[in-house]
Formats: C-alpha cells, sequence, structure tokens
C-alpha cells in the first residue's frame, strides 16, 4: 500500500488516540498539526515527533502536499474545515456529528459530490468488536428474520465531570450518543421508514435531555428500539458498553454485559465472549471505544487508497444525521416522523 500523507485539525481529546489508531495502520504518515491553541498542537507534536505545526489551517492546506485531512474539531467549524479541504482539493475526514444540523450536513455532502471530493466520517461505533460479531451472528441467518430488536445504551457515567459544557447544550444526549446508537441500528437491520422518539431530562441541573427512547420502524418490517441514558443505575453499569437483544423466527441472539454474545435456537443456547483487541495507547475508561478507531480508519484508509468503499461515507452518514433530526422532531411533537424509503 502506498503510504498516504496526511494533517489533523484539531488537537482535543480524541486526536491523540485517533492519531494513535493512524499509528497502528501502514500505509498513513501524519505530517502536520493544527490548533486553535497552538501550545495544544506543539505539545502533540511532540510526542509523537511530529516536525510541522501551524498557526492556521489555511497555511498549512496550503503549504504540505496532503492525501487527506483529519478534523478533529468542535462540530460548530465542520463545515468550514470540509468546504477548506475541498478549497485545496484534498479528502477530508471529519469526526461525527457531521454537521451541527441536517441542512448543514446535506450542504457538506453536496459540495463535496459536486467537487469530487472525498468526504468520509469518522463513525467509529459501530467497529466495535462486539458489535461486529452480533452483526455476523445476524447477517449469518441462525436466528432467521429479525422481527423486534433492543438496543441499550444507558449508563450512569458522570459524562458532566469530563465535560461540563454538555450541561449547557439544547440538544444532547440525542445528537452525542444517538448519533452512535442509531448508526449502529442501521448497521445492523438497514433503513427505517417511520421513527417515533421520547425524551426526558433526569439531571436537574441540564438544560438538554439525557434520556431518550427511538422506536423505528425498518424497511424490513423489524421494529428497533433504541434506550439512550446517563441518568440510569443499572445492574450491568459498564461505560461503554452497548448492549443489545435480537428477536428472529429461527432464535434470538443478546450481547451482553463484559462482551459475551448468547445465541439461542430450538437446539439450545450458545455463548462467546468477544473482547475487543488492547492497545497500550489506549485509556482504559475507553478502551473498547479506542480499539474501535483502529478498525474504522483501516476501512477509511482502504476508501482512501482506491482499494473499496468506505461504510461511513459521508453520503452514508446523512442517513444517520436524518435519523437524528428526525428523532427530535418527533420527541417536539410527539407525532411519528415518516423517513423518505
Amino acid at each position: 500500500m502506498t503510504e498516504l500523507r496526511f494533517a489533523i485539525l484539531g488537537t482535543g481529546f480524541w486526536a491523540r488516540y485517533q492519531l494513535a489508531g493512524w499509528r497502528e495502520l501502514p500505509g498513513a504518515r501524519c505530517m502536520a498539526l493544527w490548533n486553535r491553541t497552538r501550545t495544544k498542537a506543539q505539545a502533540l507534536a511532540d510526542s509523537f515527533s511530529i516536525a510541522s505545526v501551524y498557526d492556521t489551517p489555511e497555511e498549512l492546506l496550503s503549504r504540505e502536499k496532503l492525501d487527506f485531512v483529519d478534523i478533529i474539531t468542535d462540530v460548530g467549524t465542520h463545515r468550514q474545515f470540509v468546504e477548506l479541504a475541498v478549497a485545496h482539493r484534498v479528502p477530508a475526514v471529519c469526526q461525527k456529528p457531521m454537521g451541527t444540523n441536517l441542512a448543514e450536513a446535506e450542504a457538506m455532502v453536496e459540495v463535496c459530490r459536486k467537487a469530487g471530493v472525498p468526504l468520509l466520517i469518522n463513525e467509529n461505533w459501530r467497529w466495535q468488536t462486539p458489535l461486529r460479531e452480533l452483526h455476523r451472528v445476524i447477517a449469518s441467518g441462525i436466528i432467521g428474520r429479525v422481527f423486534r430488536a433492543r438496543i441499550d445504551y444507558c449508563n450512569s457515567f458522570p459524562v458532566f465531570d469530563n465535560q461540563p459544557f454538555l450541561k449547557t447544550v439544547d440538544q444532547f444526549i440525542i445528537a452525542d450518543m444517538g448519533s452512535h446508537i442509531l448508526d449502529v441500528a442501521r448497521f445492523l437491520f438497514g433503513e427505517a421508514t417511520a421513527l417515533n422518539c421520547w425524551t426526558n431530562r433526569v439531571h436537574p441541573d441540564i438544560q438538554g435531555e439525557d434520556v431518550a427512547t427511538v422506536l423505528l420502524r425498518m424497511r424490513s418490517g423489524a421494529t428497533v428500539t433504541c434506550n439512550l441514558s446517563y441518568a440510569s443505575r443499572v445492574e450491568h453499569d459498564r461505560f461503554p458498553e452497548t448492549y443489545g437483544f435480537v428477536e428472529g423466527t429461527a432464535g434470538s441472539a443478546e450481547l451482553g454485559p463484559d462482551f459475551w454474545i448468547r445465541v439461542t435456537t430450538s437446539e439450545g443456547t450458545t455463548s462467546r465472549r468477544c473482547p475487543p483487541p488492547f492497545y497500550a495507547w489506549a485509556d482504559p475508561r475507553y478502551a473498547l471505544v479506542h480499539s474501535s478507531i483502529v478498525e474504522c480508519q483501516r476501512d477509511l484508509l482502504r476508501h482512501l487508497s482506491g482499494q473499496g468503499l468506505a461504510e461511513t461515507t459521508g453520503e452514508d452518514n446523512l442517513k444517520t444525521v436524518r435519523l437524528v433530526s428526525a428523532a427530535y422532531d418527533s420527541a417536539a411533537s410527539g407525532e411519528t416522523v415518516r423517513l423518505p424509503v
């Protein structure tokens, strides 16, 4: 594989782990960094022996010969930097959520489509080892045709301790974790035709919703419930694990705590543990998520190297953004939202 040269815009919390993830893959080399606070970019550059740190994104993209740029800034700047990459004819890898709203995400996809510049989204949740294995079980046909499923991301992780600004946002858990979980629903069960959503605010000192229930009607005819919460006191409180239960015409599959998958058919129940790989650079609290970064970026690198189509292109992720937008519309109106077929 030819080595691809890239730069990173934004050197906050996630940049260190995404950069470490790229370094696990042959064929990608980081050439430069930019951050609005230069000292943060310089500190990361020193840690990873990266030679170039720039004062502005414009200067970086003008001077460096790049095969792509990895945008890891706050969501409010994603459109700006994607359009800057397009102006320099540089493919863009963008952090999720793609944009601050559906219209913005649609505009980003359209500007890249018109320019013929690839837009890829670093949506890594679906690349978690246990979720990939659950997908394999469903696709194998062992449980038959899926008619009902549930995806649970419910815990009491003190998310506001690390990110206090989340207390002040008007749209919280659907925009943040819903982007991941609704994307997982699409990955596992295909596209939806209708959606209902209900929300709650349990923490008294926050602006947005910290609990949401999203009910999807899939094109296949299955119903899928997505439960999201940062206010749940549960027995198996194992942030950031996602649990799932899938019912099919020939059996069921359950993804439970500690990465265990149990498959039940008329012949009985089989179980096996599907832990993620561990990387020395991963934060133990986020090891499950950090390991999925590597697999997601492996898929993106194949796309950028011309070896296939990535799962999480801008065009594909736009379908997830539409689900997020529809969830807020349904929660506000109390009505079912019909989705494009």
